[in-house]
């Protein structure tokens, strides 16, 4: 005797989803939140920063060169090894919400919000500012676009935050190296 399936139908395949993009049983079979095409582009606008930010840092640490050389190629090992896990924690999100991070050398050279790194060596006066510049850039495309991140995904913002939190810390401690005392 066959038994009876009480079980029903399946979602069909191809079928655009309440949010987002189209849903394919292979691609998205759980279930949840979709990001917008909006969430999406703005988490994607981070990551490319992000990544970016990883790969002229490793510029800057190879090329780095002059006084207090040593702690300024450790300290661009801790940045880039920020960077790589914020970048992979935000693509892990994007992916989560049923969104397609895009971490392309094309993507990334086409969209990051980045100055490009200069070629050769560099000072590590020089490498100083040029690396706080790139965080402070990095720190302003997150700013950008976290209200509106928070609107949809409290979830995505609060990623975010975490993120802010560590570059901006990067940034101030980055820049110090090469200040000097304000008078009173």
């Amino acid at each position: 005797m066959a038994e009876k399936s009480t079980s029903k139908s399946a979602p069909k395949t191809g079928t655009a989803s309440k949010r987002g993009a189209k849903t394919t049983r292979r691609q998205n079979a759980e279930k949840g939140f979709t990001a917008s095409p909006t969430l999406a582009a703005n988490l994607q606008l981070v990551l490319v920063d992000l990544i970016e930010l990883s790969l002229q840092g490793k510029q800057a640490h190879w090329n780095v060169v002059g006084r207090n050389f040593r702690d300024t190629h450790r300290q661009l090992d801790e940045i880039i090894d920020a960077a790589r896990t914020f970048s992979d924690t935000v693509a892990e999100r994007m992916r989560a919400l049923h969104a397609v991070p895009d971490g392309r050398t094309d993507t990334i050279a086409e969209s990051t919000s980045l100055p490009a790194f200069p070629m050769g060596e560099v000072s590590t006066t020089d490498t100083i500012d040029l690396i706080t510049a790139r965080l402070e850039a990095t720190i302003g495309t997150i700013r950008d676009v976290h209200d509106a991140v928070d609107e949809e995904d409290p979830t995505s913002a609060d990623i975010l935050h975490a993120v802010l939190e560590s570059l901006e810390q990067f940034a101030w401690m980055v820049s110090a190296e090469n200040r000097t005392p304000a008078t009173s």
